[in-house]
């Protein structure tokens, strides 16, 4: 099997990230970045709300809507995601969080590992 560098790690969970928003969320991001640093993956995504969404973020009450029901969302679909990084690691998923800006659109997905994978690149 063929080792993979960082950054066709890190692209391939951008590109599986991208798959699950627009399967599940219905739409996918405007741009992703996927970082590796130890045993954490960051993933940031630009472009995340829906013109719909943009509209309500201009309310605190739609704003908070936003992010309890993109909160709510992502819960829904917990297993799938730490099973999609898993897959791609080959490290068990610890913890993910999340939170989505409703003035920028931009949202952001942490996931902590259960091993130090940025080691593997060394």
């Amino acid at each position: 099997m063929e080792r993979k560098t960082k950054g066709q790690v890190e692209a391939q969970i951008s590109e599986a990230i991208i798959r699950f928003e627009r399967e599940y969320m219905g739409r996918g991001p405007s741009e992703i970045k996927t970082f590796i640093i130890k045993d954490i993956v960051f993933v940031r995504l630009k472009g995340v709300l829906t013109p719909a969404e943009e509209q309500l973020a201009k309310t605190p009450q739609g704003a908070d809507l936003i992010k309890r029901t993109r909160m709510q969302l992502l819960e829904g679909a917990r297993v799938l995601l730490e099973k999609t990084i898993a897959d791609i690691t080959a490290c068990q998923v610890q913890s993910l969080h999340t939170d989505i800006s409703t003035k920028t659109g931009e949202r952001v997905i942490v996931f902590t590992l259960d091993k130090n994978l940025e080691e593997r690149f060394a």
